[in-house]
């Protein structure tokens, strides 16, 4: 496991079509109760991504849209159109005359402009972490050769009809979330995180896998460089010039950060947090969580 999977590893997409029936403007739908992320693309047709308090970006064919923040959007055929139909919960409530919702496998797009979105409800404490990376609005250009292939499936299970559709249609949306993410940050525009950065790196790269794929190990700074097969001082100086912080303050944010989306299970306790994080008793970890999260775990702690 990687830092990417991590911060994803619980999100799953619940993906819709939206078709309109004319190829003939006006039409467009508000997002008015928007989740944690979305993402949208155009499968045919040219629209426009209004967020709420920001400017609109055109969305053409091939491009992927991201929204993320928690404010309602709008996606439509001008900017100015005024929506009208409002989309609570990946619902298509109130659709007008012209603007039909294909949800699942009912219904198939004719001629005429067809979007698809994929609501992402699911984001505990590790994904507000990626959200906290990204710009409220993105759009991933056209022209990636990564995001083809998947666009590609995604356009022909939207013009078909075959059972199981929506399991597939969610499960390509999934894979065109991490897609359109590995292309977004390698744009310039982007400023990508530290540890994205720094998982292109042959040692620190490798260190960061060694940190996610066993969190609790007790982990020290010269257990890391050993693994990697560099000196404890240039191991050190290196993970902090690319990651931005020390090999050891980021093992403790991390565990901090998974013990938060265990402890938002009702049925784990603090103790059961701590021993899962690496700490042997729970007196310990919850003095490293208070000093990291400035609470204690039991504020954050589900109803048992």
């Amino acid at each position: 496991m990687d830092v990417m999977g991590d911060l994803l590893g619980g999100v799953r997409a619940r993906g819709r079509v939206f078709h309109r029936r004319a190829s003939s403007p006006p039409w467009a739908l508000r997002f008015a109760a928007p989740p944690s992320l979305a993402l949208a693309t155009m499968v045919r047709g040219e629209a426009w991504v209004v967020p709420s308090g920001g400017p609109a970006r055109p969305l053409r064919p091939g491009e992927v849209a991201l929204v993320h923040g928690g404010r309602s959007f709008v996606i439509a055929d001008s900017p100015g159109t005024p929506p009208r139909v409002f989309v609570h919960d990946g619902d298509g409530d109130g659709a007008g005359e012209a603007d039909e919702p294909a949800a699942g496998g009912r219904g198939r797009p004719g001629d005429g402009h067809v979007l698809v979105t994929a609501a992402y409800r699911a984001c505990g404490d590790l994904c507000r972490r990626l959200l906290a990376v990204l710009p409220g609005l993105l759009v991933v250009p056209a022209g990636d050769a990564r995001l083809e292939p998947v666009l590609r499936l995604l356009r022909a299970e939207v013009a078909a009809s075959a059972p199981g559709r929506q399991v597939v249609l969610d499960r390509l949306l999934d894979v065109l979330l991490v897609v359109a993410l590995r292309a977004w940050f390698e744009r310039e525009e982007a400023a990508a995180p530290g540890w994205y950065v720094a998982l292109g790196d042959p040692r620190i790269g490798r260190a960061l896998r060694l940190i996610h794929g066993s969190p609790a190990r007790g982990w020290t700074v010269a257990s890391l460089a050993r693994e990697v097969g560099m000196s404890r001082a240039a191991f050190a100086r290196r993970f902090a010039a690319l990651v931005g912080q020390p090999p050891l303050a980021y093992v403790t944010e991390w565990r901090m950060a998974l013990a938060a989306d265990l402890l938002a299970r009702p049925d784990t306790t603090v103790a059961a947090a701590a021993r899962r994080v690496g700490y042997a008793d729970a007196f310990g970890f919850s003095a490293a969580f208070k000093r990291v999260r400035g609470v204690s775990p039991s504020a954050v702690r589900a109803p048992g």
